[in-house]
């Protein structure tokens, strides 16, 4: 008869070892920030651009949920997605040129955010294709 341990470890469970085995400041920056910012476009659908804002911010994080789902956790595959979209939504964010107001402010704290992200997630993806396709907590 096979221990609990031996037992394979359900696909939430894998996705969730995987995510909290990432750096603290990792895991702070995805569920307090990353996630939050791109998921607040949806309040601002009705403003000028803004169901094209919401469409690239949150596609680009809607195509990670079949790479986590694949790689059952988060690897560098996941910077990926992010590439197009988001730095489609930066040339965007910069055409519309937001003025001031609770959505120009939204729309260059979405602009910090992506851009930062995208900083490390070019290289990420550079270093996937080049064969870094390990699995965080593997």
């Amino acid at each position: 008869m096979r221990s609990a341990s031996a037992r394979p470890k359900s696909l939430i469970a894998e996705i969730w070892h995987s995510y909290r085995s990432l750096p603290g400041w990792v895991q702070i920056w995805v569920a307090f920030v990353l996630v939050p910012v791109n998921a607040a476009s949806v309040a601002f659908m009705d403003e000028p651009m803004g169901v094209w804002v919401a469409m690239l911010a949150n596609g680009a994080m809607l195509a990670n949920l079949p790479v986590m789902l694949h790689e059952r956790g988060f690897s560098k595959l996941m910077a990926v997605p992010h590439l197009l979209p988001w730095s489609a939504l930066l040339v965007l964010i910069i055409w519309i040129q937001p003025l001031a107001g609770a959505y120009g402010l939204y729309l260059w704290g979405l602009f910090a955010t992506d851009l930062l992200s995208l900083m490390f997630d070019y290289p990420d993806a550079v270093k996937w294709w080049r064969g870094e396709r390990g699995v965080a907590g593997r």
